[in-house]
This record gives structure tokens, sequence and C-alpha cells, in this order.
């Protein structure tokens, strides 16, 4: 199950990135550190600064192992997406005061002279909630037996030595508003100074911008997704042989009940890149899993693909 290594993750970037900070200014901290701090952003609460710093990595170590935990109990698999949004929450704002608090500190000769604005503190709550985004976009949805194709798989009518190919280019639009937002958030609080949470938002940007428009393609060298964009440089997301392929149908595909969204998605039994609702090419593989991709025309994909499959098949029985 994959869910625990998602969940993990942000309180291990949390955590290695506050390391870091500190790292970085260790010797410009004061000590006692200013920890707490009013709504007038004047500093009204104090603490060592090995306390501090070892206090609150313990916290995102532990957090990370009771949103691990709670990611694989059976009776919450049905929220699991949800839980793992608010451990990628609860890492964010936790690892950006942590940060905050460090930098904020950073050169002050007395720790009671320190002040922190308060935009500096309320973009905790932005930061957080992008975190969340993401991890319910990486989680998924929780397990469920993928459909398997019934009937006769369709063919198309190829003959012996011959290749065809099909190909459909698919896109997102609010996945690319989503990935727009969150890469302009980025440069904002770049602009700002706060350059951990713009180095965090950037890379998300790009990252979900990236899966927004997509080529899907099925040739002699069975099903390929690579993004639009960098397309020239040879970059793919996926490829699957035909050999790997038992079958291939089309069928409509619910992507947020099956998926829980946007994306590229991960689920018990199998995956998919999702970015609408509607026609799409059902794969089952020969590890037992199922591979879902919405595109338009995916009847005539799916026939394609089954040819190139059987044609795998005879090669290997022969």
């Amino acid at each position: 199950m994959f869910w625990p290594i998602v969940a993990v993750f942000p309180f291990v970037v949390a955590a290695a990135t506050a390391a870091a900070v500190h790292a970085s200014v260790s010797t410009r901290l004061p000590d006692p550190l200013a920890t707490h701090f009013d709504d007038t952003g004047r500093a009204d609460d104090f603490s060592s600064t090995h306390g501090f710093l070892t206090g609150t990595l313990l916290a995102l170590v532990a957090l990370g192992a009771v949103f691990a935990l709670l990611s694989r109990v059976p009776k919450l698999a049905t929220a699991a997406p949800w839980v793992i949004a608010t451990g990628y929450a609860v890492a964010a704002g936790l690892g950006y005061a942590l940060c905050l608090t460090l930098l904020g500190n950073a050169g002050a000769a007395d720790a009671s002279a320190v002040r922190l604005p308060l935009w500096q503190v309320l973009l905790t709550l932005p930061v957080a909630l992008l975190a969340g985004v993401l991890g319910h976009l990486l989680a998924g949805v929780a397990p469920r037996p993928p459909r398997r194709p019934t009937g006769d798989a369709p063919r198309l009518d190829v003959p012996a030595g011959t290749a065809a190919g099909w190909s459909r280019t698919i896109s997102s639009p609010p996945l690319m508003t989503l990935g727009v937002l969150v890469l302009c958030g980025g440069l904002a609080t770049g602009i700002l100074g706060i350059w951990i949470s713009c180095v965090i938002l950037v890379l998300s940007g790009v990252v979900s911008l990236a899966v927004t428009s997509v080529r899907v393609t099925v040739d002699r060298r069975g099903l390929t997704l690579a993004p639009t964009l960098p397309q020239a440089f040879g970059i793919r997301f996926r490829r699957i042989g035909p050999d790997r392929v038992v079958e291939a149908t089309s069928r409509r595909v619910d992507c947020f009940g099956e998926f829980g969204g946007w994306g590229y998605r991960v689920r018990g039994r199998g995956s998919g890149l999702v970015l609408r609702s509607g026609e799409g090419i059902a794969v089952r593989l020969t590890s037992g899993r199922e591979f879902v991709v919405t595109v338009d025309d995916a009847a005539t994909a799916a026939a394609l693909l089954n040819t190139y499959a059987d044609r795998a098949r005879s090669r290997q029985g022969g």
C-alpha cells in the first residue's frame, strides 16, 4: 500500500527543511529563542534553541508516524485521502511556522526584541491549505476492486506485417487553473522573501501544470502517455508495452467517484491518468492491475492496443 509513504512524505520534507534552515542561521540565533508572539507581533514566550528545535522535529516525526498509521486503518479506508490531506496541511503549517520562527530570530541580539509581522503569520493558513490540496491529489481515493472488462474486447483489422498508430491529446482546464494559481502563489512568496514556501509552491505548480495536457498514443510499442509541452525532449509519464496487456476496453470513467479528482491517481488495484469524467481506455495488465486513461475515441485506441497485444502473445507463443 502506497498510502503510508505518501502520508509520511510531507513530515520528512518539513523536518528536513527546518533542519536545513537551522543549519544556515544557527550562528546568528540568540539563546533563548522567541517562540511565541502576540497579536501585535511582539515576542511573549521563549525557549532554548536546542529544546525548541528538538521538540518540534520530534513532533513532526511523531505526527508523521501517526498519520502513516491512520492511513492503514481499515475502518478509515474510505476517508484515507482526507486523512492524508490533513497530514499534509499539518506538516506544511508546522514546518512553515518553525522556519518562520528560526528566520525571525536570526540576527537578533536579544530575543525580546524579535518582532514577527502579522502578515507572515497569516500566510500559514494558505500554505497549509495548498499542501492539503496537494496531499489529496496525491492520495487519490479509497481502494476498490477495479471494474473488469466484460465480453469480447474489440480488435482492429490490421494486416500482418503492417503497423498502425493512434494518438489524441487530453487536457484539464481546472487542473491548469489550479497549477497556475499555485505557481503564482509561489512567485508571490518569493517576492516577499519567503524562499522555502516559494520553492515548495513553485515545484508543486510545475508538477500540476505538467499533467494538464498529455498526448496519449497507441502504436506497436503499446500505450504511451507523454506531456504535451516538453514532448520534444522525449519525456513520458508512462509506457505500457503490448506484452503487458491482457485486454483493453473503453468505458465511462467517473474521475471523482472512482479516483477522487483529476491527475495521475493510484488506488488499491489500479491507477490512471484522469483529467475529466467521460470516455476512457481501461487496460487490464498481466500483473492483475488496471490502468485507466480518459481520452476521446477510446474504443479505437483499445481495439488497436488489443491487436498489438495479440501479436505480442503470438510472438511469445511462437
